[in-house]
């Protein structure tokens, strides 16, 4: 166990990939803390390392070397089976495409992890499962099937569903990669109001607009973090979509 208050702290993380002959160096050495309630974009271009330190952080992959804590324990030495328990306690995953499944309901896609999980009673699945789609906003598409659903309400089934388990972490992978403009600034008022809540999220983007809806911003290039600076006043994505400021910027430049 660490004494460090982060919920998320690497030390000198290294990832190579043996690709035949050649090794490459996909993270090399990197050094970050996030603490509790923050709301953080990771940036860079195809290749930069992003991706692969958030397999890491959602304990999918592990590091070649460097240590891993998380919220105080250390990932490095838990087998397959110990990872997957803390992925289930303390993370809810959101990937661009959805990854729902086409022939059952919202809620039949939200139970889904507390099917799964050996933490939680079997009696209180209907009850989280109902609570996580209110907080999303979709209390009224429990019985609807994805393709009864726009791909903004998809996804915010698929953010129920990471918050079903109801973790201390969003980890979200391009979470408005798929989708138009107003409706990327509607999951991001999503998420922003679960960090408000007390949920740290952490979401991977290649789009400057989204990440100013974020506390912090960490841009990586060539396996290495080049830009980790705080965000002095982050847009207000639910202020944006009443004001309509979103059409009047950059923003509305997004098909």
């Amino acid at each position: 166990m660490s004494d460090d208050r982060a919920v998320i702290r690497t030390d000198q993380i290294r990832k190579t990939y043996d690709s035949g002959e050649v090794q490459v160096e996909a993270l090399k050495g990197i050094d970050l803390r996030i603490d509790p309630g923050e709301l953080v974009a990771i940036m860079g271009a195809s290749g930069s390392g992003k991706s692969t330190l958030l397999n890491i952080l959602g304990c999918l992959d592990y590091p070649s070397g460097g240590e891993y804590f998380l919220d105080g324990i250390h990932v490095n030495g838990l087998d397959r089976d110990q990872l997957a328990d803390i992925r289930n306690r303390k993370i809810g995953f959101v990937f661009q495409g959805f990854n729902l499944l086409a022939r059952t309901t919202a809620f039949e896609n939200v139970e889904l992890p507390l099917l799964y999980s050996r933490l939680q009673d079997s009696s209180n699945v209907e009850q989280l499962t109902r609570q996580a789609l209110e907080r999303v906003g979709l209390a009224d598409r429990t019985h609807h099937f994805p393709n009864q659903l726009s791909g903004g309400q998809q996804q915010r089934v698929a953010i129920a569903r990471a918050l079903v388990n109801q973790p201390a972490i969003i980890l979200a992978d391009e979470p408005t990669g798929n989708l138009d403009t107003r409706t990327s600034i509607e999951i991001m008022a999503t998420l922003q109001e679960l960090n408000r809540q007390g949920i740290t999220v952490i979401l991977v983007t290649h789009e400057h607009d989204i990440a100013d809806y974020c506390k912090r911003i960490i841009e990586f290039r060539d396996g290495r973090i080049i830009r980790d600076e705080v965000v002095a006043r982050p847009r207000d994505a639910a202020q944006d979509l009443v004001s309509g400021r979103w059409q009047a910027s950059g923003l509305g430049e997004r098909q």
